[in-house]
């Protein structure tokens, strides 16, 4: 019989479209993070060691350093992710894939990295002027001299100062959120930086329980890295860029 379609058709062009997961999923993404690791430890050692390296380097210049870092990030978190699918598809992996993200869609990742600075400036303005009236009236009242005038207004500034840190924290939720996958999306899929940090908020958003408890293991496990000195990070990036690499295919299938 002829085909009935001789001329080929074009795939659909990737949409962002996620699934749900079972919040177990989280404990399978870690152990395919930590065998991949032990796949090629010397490798993936290396790698974690010049991507912090790389991430912390520019931190020494006060303010711009941290844009840098942030502009930078989503660069290297494509390079690892990268060595995560080679390795995933029985690849060989070397130091130098690291900086694939230098290679392919560096300009998207950049901008992907603008728009995550951007928007944290954002939030810290708008909180900053939400609480400074507050703040500087406890200021104000701590500068008075007066021992019961003082002492409230150092509890206002207190306060304040600490309303603003939760507050903060909060806003960073759905900005983790959007950039949880944005990397990924943006390297591997090609879509466009705002686009690709809507789908990673959905995706987080319709899965929230197994990232909810990735985030608590994540965390746990940070803090046990942060014990020998920092060193428990060289192996927990790798592990880590591993899990999120596979949890990426897990929630977006038809990626």
């Amino acid at each position: 019989m002829a085909d009935p379609s001789p001329f080929p058709v074009a795939p659909r062009p990737f949409d962002g479209a996620s699934r749900h997961v079972d919040p177990g999923a989280c404990f399978d993404w870690l152990r395919q993070g930590w065998a991949l690791f032990l796949a090629d430890p010397g490798t993936w050692l290396a790698c974690s060691l010049l991507t912090l390296l790389i991430g912390i380097s520019p931190t020494i210049v006060p303010l711009v350093g941290g844009v840098a870092t942030n502009l930078l990030m989503p660069i290297l978190s494509a390079g690892l992710l990268d060595q995560a699918r080679r390795q995933s598809r029985g690849e060989d992996i070397d130091v130098g894939g690291l900086f694939n993200g230098f290679r392919h869609r560096t300009g998207e990742l950049v901008l992907l990295g603008v728009v995550f600075t951007v928007a944290i400036v954002a939030v810290v303005v708008v909180i900053g002027i939400l609480i400074g009236g507050g703040v500087a009236g406890g200021l104000f009242g701590a500068s008075t001299g007066r021992p019961v005038v003082a002492g409230a207004g150092f509890g206002v500034v207190l306060g304040g100062l600490l309303l603003g840190g939760l507050l903060i924290s909060l806003a960073l939720v759905p900005l983790t959120m959007a950039m949880w996958f944005a990397p990924a999306l943006v390297y591997f899929n090609g879509m466009a930086p705002v686009a690709a940090m809507k789908a990673s908020f959905a995706a987080c958003l319709a899965n929230w329980l197994p990232f909810l408890v990735f985030s608590v293991i994540l965390t746990v496990l940070c803090f046990f890295a942060t014990l020998p000195l920092g060193l428990g990070f060289l192996v927990l990036l790798p592990v880590f860029s591993g899990a999120l690499y596979a949890s990426y295919r897990d929630v977006f299938p038809t990626s």
